[in-house]
């Protein structure tokens, strides 16, 4: 991931995708941590206001399977585009967000 990537938000625990977010810096590490030690900052475009009403990862034809242990995977654009669009039909919000 680097500066100018979009990304789909997933909530691990509830499977679902519920965000659409630019990422906008450099990604850092973290030694100390033994666990998700990477991150960069997002800006958030596009969010589902309440995570009950967020699409469930396989209906953008992503199977949780290829999620485990990972902290992101790479997208087809297909399947970008399908979350995307199911976000976005899902009563979402959009703008800035802290």
């Amino acid at each position: 991931m680097q500066a100018g990537d979009v990304a789909i938000l997933y909530a691990a625990v509830w499977q679902a995708i519920f965000g659409v977010a630019e990422v906008i810096g450099d990604p850092e590490n973290d030694p100390s941590r033994e666990r998700w030690a990477w991150r960069f900052p997002i800006r958030a475009d596009v969010v589902v206001s309440d995570l009950r009403d967020a699409p469930a990862v396989e209906a953008a034809g992503i199977f949780p399977q290829s999620l485990w242990r990972h902290s992101h995977i790479r997208l087809s654009q297909e399947q970008f585009e399908c979350a995307r669009a199911l976000i976005s039909a899902s009563g979402s919000l959009r703008g800035e967000f802290d």
